[in-house]
């Protein structure tokens, strides 16, 4: 399949900037991948599309402050950090801008003395290890230096940080937050599990290769981006169970789905485990695990795109966007949802 195929027109107007003010009030198309058929409700309405003995899995890593601003030392420059992936407690993985002034050996200031950091190598495609050097905690310090790495198109400054997290966020690490998420209260999750309907957290840290195009005509040459994972027993004895019962497994974003689908087998079963996945979901693929998805609206020829179409198929998704268009739903992380029944 070609990149094209995954191409569709979007006003700039409706990439959404900030949040709305309650997170349940996002509005919601369903889409039925058999038919092809849309409805329109609000993600409040979420419950009526879930069944007790149906299983809800979530994505509970939390987002840290992974943006740094420093200065190098020797000429005061000023350089942008981002923080993709941690090497041991005081090395990390970094995107740098500009590069040119992150050379090995080059020494940064982070916060007037705060903290220092020293390149150490660059790698292949650019990014640099950087170690860092400060007295006390580094989570801390990160979170009184840092700021909310938001995605290239969300140009409004956060106000509140914890709107870029979901409720239930619990493991640090990511460097963006799983947006399908953020529209979950803990009230609504208390009525899900009223219903009936099990709840399981997995984790997934995402990394900023989400956001990353895809260059090449042919989709099947991408080289996908590879996230770290953990399935815990609790959690695969659950949506094993389920499935086994004819419950539903029902993703919240595709990160949940990269998760699950790569812990599974061939014979249809998750394993608890933890690892790192570069899987890559496009139509053709086979699902093993995931039957729904609460997604948000994805990028314009983007692997999320391509993902959901893996699900519900290319022409059901497009038509179904065409639609939102038109309706003038919000996109991309802080927009409107999708449900993939």
């Amino acid at each position: 399949m070609r990149k094209e195929d995954f191409y569709f027109n979007l006003p700039e107007e409706l990439i959404a900037q900030t949040p709305i003010a309650n997170r349940e009030g996002s509005r919601l198309l369903v889409l039925d991948k058999k038919t092809g058929e849309t409805e329109h409700s609000f993600f409040s309405d979420i419950t009526q599309y879930l069944n007790k003995g149906d299983c809800l899995v979530l994505n509970n890593t939390r987002v840290i402050p992974a943006r740094l601003f420093g200065h190098r030392k020797d000429t005061g420059s000023s350089v942008e950090f981002l923080l993709l992936k941690r090497i041991t407690k005081d090395k990390w993985e970094t995107l740098v801008k500009p590069g040119k002034k992150a050379k090995p050996g080059a020494i940064f200031d982070f916060g007037d003395g705060v903290m220092e950091g020293k390149i150490l190598e660059v790698r292949d495609g650019g990014t640099r290890i950087i170690e860092f050097i400060y007295h006390g905690v580094f989570e801390q310090i990160l979170d009184k230096l840092g700021e909310m790495p938001l995605p290239p198109y969300i140009k409004e400054k956060l106000k509140d940080k914890e709107r870029y997290q979901t409720v239930y966020a619990k493991k640090e690490g990511s460097a963006a937050a799983p947006t399908a998420g953020l529209h979950f209260t803990e009230s609504l999750l208390q009525k899900i599990k009223e219903k009936g309907v099990n709840i399981v957290y997995i984790t997934l840290h995402v990394g900023l290769g989400t956001f990353r195009p895809v260059k090449v005509e042919n989709i099947e040459e991408h080289d996908m981006h590879s996230e770290y994972y953990e399935i815990d027993k609790n959690a695969a004895d659950i949506i094993n169970n389920t499935k086994s019962s004819g419950g539903k497994i029902i993703a919240v974003g595709t990160t949940s789905v990269r998760t699950i689908e790569s812990a599974s087998n061939e014979y249809g079963e998750v394993s608890p485990k933890s690892d790192w996945t570069n899987i890559f979901i496009y139509p053709g693929y086979k699902f093993k695990i995931v039957d729904n998805l609460i997604t948000n609206f994805h990028l314009p020829e983007s692997t999320l795109i391509m993902l959901i179409s893996a699900l519900a198929g290319r022409e059901n998704v497009l038509r179904a966007y065409e639609e939102a268009i038109r309706l003038r739903y919000r996109f991309f992380s802080f927009g409107d949802a999708m449900y993939i029944k």
